[in-house]
């Protein structure tokens, strides 16, 4: 195959566009949720968003397994070397499935102090402390699930991956309406119906999950897979994957600041900033599956010594990625406030959301920036210097604007997401001078490449 095949929009959209859908789905489910939730009270809307950005917050660590053995599979694919990917991928098992069991025990045990610690306004409490508590549980069978489906999109297998998405996705809808709402004999549960559906559906995607590694990768975990901790093999992944996990934990950490922010402004600032970030949520697809997708090429072009055609494919992601992002980010602007009608009736609500959604036309071109490039230099294992940077400016730009700017200078909600856009901006061309001018094939020990 030439290189301009290899590098051509097909060969990246091939990719790239499972993973986009896969994204969609998450995302739509999440709407669906906070619709349901905001049809029970604001103040459930609430938690639920508080709940959720707690859930995300812990599920970053799981990356420090899963992004760095994703790299070093698409490096030993690219190499040749499959035996080699089947052992990181059963050393990534063992060691999501001890991660998971730490995380969720942890979330569960310290649930009421989060909340409390974030100040979550007193009427919004009730609910969200059982609701983090169930959503735990789904958080430890989301460390294997995540592993797994890593694993699949590292030998191209995207399509496979898309489709366990949607049966579990499928699940978890048709679970959690009758659930929350309390349709025939059931109970109306609200939240917790929500969680109970997620549980149920974690457990599906796990079965498939196993299924398709087998049909695809003839992959069948042994026992002691489950359990066992293989230091040696996970070594070159950890050394990708801590970092990594450190740069998005730095992200969620800054989040919860800017969450805590914008509690300390009420609890209707509090669901209109979930509303807006819900919708929003649509925005950040085409740019993380093309972020994504540059990723699993660029791994296996270091893998195969391809470094000129990583750095086309990358010019090509990024094109797509800034071209996609801001005509999104305009259209959702434009469209955004008949959605934001089926959350609320409130108009001080609506109107405010939907000055956050306008607020994101400038966000997303800095977002997709850095979602491309970012993952591109993680392909390469260049992730040390982005992680300082992305610390520094999630920490003074991100968490620091927010307060400076949401409280201090009384510009509320829409000074919170003014820090946020400043700060995609900063780590977006950080990252891009990173990319053109920094030394990443130089960071190419062979470290990762090497037989384990």
């Amino acid at each position: 195959m030439s290189s301009s095949s290899i590098t051509s929009p097909r060969a990246l959209w091939t990719v790239a566009w499972p993973m986009g859908a896969e994204l969609l789905l998450g995302i739509a489910i999440g709407l669906a949720g906070v619709a349901l939730a905001s049809r029970v009270s604001d103040a459930a809307a609430a938690a639920y968003g508080i709940g959720n950005t707690l859930f995300a917050c812990f599920f970053i660590a799981f990356r420090i397994v899963g992004a760095g053995v994703s790299v070093v599979i698409t490096q030993r694919l690219g190499a040749g070397d499959a035996a080699g990917a089947a052992r990181v991928a059963r050393a990534g098992l063992g060691a999501s499935a001890w991660l998971g069991a730490v995380v969720a025990t942890g979330v569960v045990l310290a649930a009421s102090p989060l909340l409390r610690a974030l100040g979550t306004p007193a009427e919004v409490l009730p609910l969200a402390e059982p609701y983090l508590r169930l959503l735990a549980l789904a958080l430890g069978l989301d460390a294997l699930n995540a592993l797994m489906g890593a694993v699949l999109r590292a030998h191209l297998h995207a399509r496979s991956a898309l489709w366990i998405a949607l049966a579990t996705n499928a699940v978890h809808l048709l679970a959690c309406l009758p659930l929350m709402r309390g349709d025939g004999p059931l109970p109306a549960l609200g939240l917790a119906g929500f969680a109970l559906a997620m549980i149920a559906s974690r457990v599906v995607a796990l079965v498939l999950h196993l299924r398709g590694w087998g049909a695809h990768l003839q992959l069948r975990p042994q026992a002691a897979d489950w359990w066992r901790l293989e230091h040696g093999v996970l070594a070159p992944a950890l050394r990708i994957g801590v970092p990594g996990a450190a740069e998005a934990i730095a992200y969620r950490v800054a989040s919860l600041v800017v969450t805590a922010v914008v509690a300390h402004l009420g609890a209707g600032a509090l669901a209109a900033h979930a509303y807006a970030q819900q919708l929003g949520g649509l925005l950040i697809l085409s740019s993380l599956s093309l972020g994504l997708a540059a990723e699993i090429l660029v791994g296996h072009d270091v893998g195969a010594g391809r470094l000129d055609v990583a750095r086309r494919r990358v010019r090509l992601s990024i094109r797509w990625g800034l071209v996609v992002s801001c005509l999104s980010a305009v259209l959702l602007a434009l469209l955004g406030p008949l959605a934001l009608g089926g959350f609320t009736r409130d108009a001080a609500l609506l109107e405010l959301a939907a000055a956050l959604l306008w607020v994101g036309v400038a966000l997303e071109p800095g977002r997709a920036m850095n979602l491309v490039y970012v993952n591109a230099l993680r392909a390469t294992g260049d992730v040390r210097w982005p992680v300082v940077v992305a610390a520094l400016s999630m920490t003074l730009v991100m968490a620091g604007g927010a307060w400076l700017l949401g409280l201090h200078f009384g510009l509320g909600l829409v000074g919170v997401w003014v820090a946020m856009v400043v700060d995609e901006w900063v780590r977006g061309l950080a990252v891009a001078w990173r990319w053109h001018r920094g030394p990443w094939p130089a960071a190419l020990t062979g470290a990762a490449r090497a037989p384990a």
